[in-house]
């Protein structure tokens, strides 16, 4: 049994939001119950969209937290795409709903250097896609 991971967020509309995630970002379709959810293949991991009441406004106050590029959305999901799909999605979004956040490197010359950008959905849920150059994940204690 493989390690697939789940998210089920609100989507607002669903006749809205499915077009996002299928034709702007390029995932897959999945499992659905009309008017209910849909499942997502979000690049190997299972994300369901939720009919709910739509978010009121784009743009709303929200809590962002400092990090060293910035001030960041919290909360937010992502994904780690190879460069050849970072590129593919950056410039699909680019030429249509734009961006919230926009392309930084981050950790220049360092083994974690990434390219990342956020965006937001129909329903307005942020999204990070980033891009890392070398091995991210390493036996790193918080301290």
């Amino acid at each position: 049994m493989s390690n697939i991971f789940h998210l089920a967020i609100p989507a607002g509309n669903l006749k809205n939001s499915i077009p996002f995630y299928s034709k702007i970002l390029g995932c897959e379709l999945g499992d659905f119950e009309k008017d209910k959810w849909q499942d997502i293949n979000f690049w190997g991991n299972e994300l369901t969209l939720h009919e709910t009441n739509q978010r009121i406004k784009k743009g709303s106050e929200r809590e962002r937290h400092f990090v060293d590029m910035g001030k960041v959305c919290i909360p937010h999901f992502g994904i780690h795409l190879n460069w050849e799909n970072y590129i593919t999605v950056k410039s699909s979004i680019q030429k249509t709903v734009g961006f919230l956040d926009q392309p930084y490197t981050r950790f220049k010359n360092q083994e974690t250097e990434q390219e990342t950008f956020f965006v937001e959905d129909t329903n307005f849920n942020v999204i990070e896609i980033k891009s890392v150059k070398g091995s991210y994940y390493k036996n790193k204690e918080y301290t």
